[in-house]
């Protein structure tokens, strides 16, 4: 299938190119092993309308080293990457199940009912927390909303 993104949906070339790679578990993290490159970490941010402070934040870094390291198209450290293709594969499963990337935003910001009330984007700062906004994604796809 290809990739067709709606119209409100940015993916650049590099984020398209990653497609098959977020959507095999074994594959991201032998991907995110060497690291992705600085750049591709403000495509996902400009993809989910996250500011440049907020995916600092959820990478646990400072926005001044984050934009170091793009000029310097240097590669983020193993964790941070496997976050950062994550978040891809994050909303590309949000875009399907909301119909379109800033309506998966709108929902992130809000309390989520399985999710503890809490606001999914509240959770994206660990991988596992990035699971378990995955997880309530998959269940309000299957209509299970409890």
């Amino acid at each position: 299938m290809a990739a067709a993104a709606h119209p409100s949906a940015v993916y650049s070339p590099a984020l398209l190119g990653l497609q098959a790679t977020v959507a095999d578990s074994f594959a991201l993290v032998m991907y995110a092993r060497t690291g992705v490159l600085a750049k591709t970490a403000f495509d996902v941010a400009a993809l989910l309308q996250l500011t440049a402070d907020e995916l600092a934040d959820l990478l646990h870094t400072t926005t001044k080293t984050l934009r170091t390291y793009r000029e310097g198209k240097k590669r983020l450290a193993p964790a941070a990457s496997e976050q950062v293709l994550k978040l891809l594969a994050l909303a590309r499963q949000g875009e399907e199940v909301f119909g379109s990337v800033p309506a998966f935003r709108r929902w992130l910001d809000k309390p989520a009912y399985g999710l503890d009330n809490q606001p999914p984007l509240s959770l994206l700062e660990t991988s596992g927390g990035i699971d378990l906004v995955a997880d309530e994604v998959d269940r309000i796809a299957h209509g299970d909303f409890a």
